[in-house]
């Protein structure tokens, strides 16, 4: 039977092994930590401006798991907040059970606390995985959605040290590049400010610590913002930011606050001692990063290059999806790419072509956009996301964002292509 495994349990890893196993292919997940979904663990907002048109259309071509699971489990819908309309937020505290009971009762196998930390190759092919205690996992094809968080050296370098998130590099070891290891050159993300990588952009509260007052707006509205006081506001945040659909004045001149069952703080750090003087706040308790009151993961330190198929360029058996894959923002980017991805390496294991999406598709238009932008001179400075920032502002020029199902319907029946990630082809 075709094998296909996949580096790395994030929303792309996920989305990536449900759909090789969907295609036909016996899929194995190699998660470094103990659970799945990575920074999906403290992130929480989907379906907001341009994410509800690309799950709606990624609904329709087949890949509604990941989707479904969002929808159940979420704190608030078609919630509005600074800059963006009609967002799901999704309960963190939930989904990643629901995730994992989902992955397994489809009969794909994972592996938690199996780090890969280099290949055997054979040619321009992956012939096994290593793992570090030299256990080799062979298989046909292999997806990597490492991500590009860390490792420590790399928060140290370009950020403010191990900021203790979510990933635990200290427990588990730090994320290692799998196409750096078959010899590939990975691209490095910069910041507006012409800096490496840049900070994750938000931080987790726990919600029992904020004033009863926050917590009730928080619990009706989704999101409250608080105005700031002047001498606390910094506009340079903006742009040391992941989330550059977030860097408008409303995230520097207020604390935005969204319910994703702890608190989702729209910043990247913040001093906790400045934080308690803000009323409401007297008492709040950082959840993640633990040391987020002085720094947060550095992101974007090893982006492959990548077709339109989503394989990595040099190696004819090995595809990338989320942020490996390109310099994306948000957990719809991540399910996209890394769906695109599974089905492909099912169908390079299954010895069937490969496809690309095409481009009247806003997914396929996205991949192939963002790709060419890549070659470009600081092509590295821009972040691409369906919510916001330069990909929305296409989108909305070329007539893609719309809410209407049945035009978004219409546009996946035209280009013949309705239920394609739903096919057993192998």
């Amino acid at each position: 039977m075709a094998k296909v495994v996949i580096i790395g349990g994030g929303w792309a890893g996920c989305a990536a092994a449900i759909s090789a196993k969907k295609a036909g292919a016996d899929v194995l997940i190699l998660e470094r930590t103990d659970l799945l979904l990575g920074l999906g663990n403290v992130g929480g907002i989907m379906r907001n401006n341009g994410r509800y048109t690309a799950a709606e259309e990624m609904i329709l071509l087949g890949a509604n798991e990941l989707f479904d699971i969002i929808d159940n489990n979420y704190t608030h819908k078609d919630m509005d907040f600074p800059g963006h309309k009609h967002a799901t937020i999704y309960n963190v505290t939930k989904v990643e059970k629901a995730v994992r009971d989902k992955i397994l009762s489809m009969g794909i196998e994972i592996r938690f606390m199996s780090r890969a930390v280099d290949v055997e190759l054979e040619d321009d092919k992956i012939k096994a995985i290593i793992l570090e205690d030299n256990e080799k996992i062979y298989a046909d094809s292999f997806v990597e959605t490492t991500g590009t968080s860390g490792p420590m050296g790399v928060c140290e370098a370009y950020g403010n040290g191990c900021s203790m998130c979510i990933l635990r590099c200290p427990s588990f070891g730090g994320r290692v590049s799998i196409t750096r290891k078959c010899g590939l050159e990975d691209m490095i993300g910069k910041r507006n400010t012409g800096e490496y990588g840049a900070f994750s952009g938000s931080m987790k509260l726990l919600k029992e610590s904020l004033s009863k007052e926050i917590q009730d707006e928080l619990n009706e509205k989704g999101c409250v913002v608080v105005p700031l006081p002047k001498e606390f506001i910094n506009n340079e945040k903006l742009d040391i930011k992941v989330c550059q659909q977030y860097a408008l004045p409303e995230f520097s001149d207020n604390l935005v606050l969204i319910d994703t069952g702890h608190v989702k703080l729209m910043a990247p750090f913040y001093n906790l001692e400045k934080l308690r003087k803000i009323k409401g706040f007297e008492g709040a308790m950082i959840v993640d990063p633990y040391a987020g009151g002085k720094g947060n993961s550095i992101r974007y330190a090893a982006v492959s290059k990548r077709d339109n198929y989503m394989r990595a360029k040099g190696i004819k058996n090995l595809f990338v999806g989320g942020e490996k894959s390109g310099f994306y923002v948000g957990h719809t980017e991540a399910i996209c790419t890394g769906t695109l991805a599974g089905n492909n390496a099912a169908r390079l294991a299954g010895n069937l072509n490969l496809i690309q999406l095409p481009t009247n598709l806003l997914i396929g238009d996205f991949l192939n956009y963002s790709n060419s932008e890549f070659e470009k001179e600081d092509g590295n400075k821009k972040k691409f996301t369906f919510a916001g920032s330069v990909y929305f502002e296409r989108m909305k020029e070329l007539g893609l964002y719309t809410t209407d199902k049945n035009e978004i319907y219409k546009r996946v029946e035209k280009s013949g292509l309705l239920g394609m990630f739903d096919k057993k082809i192998i």
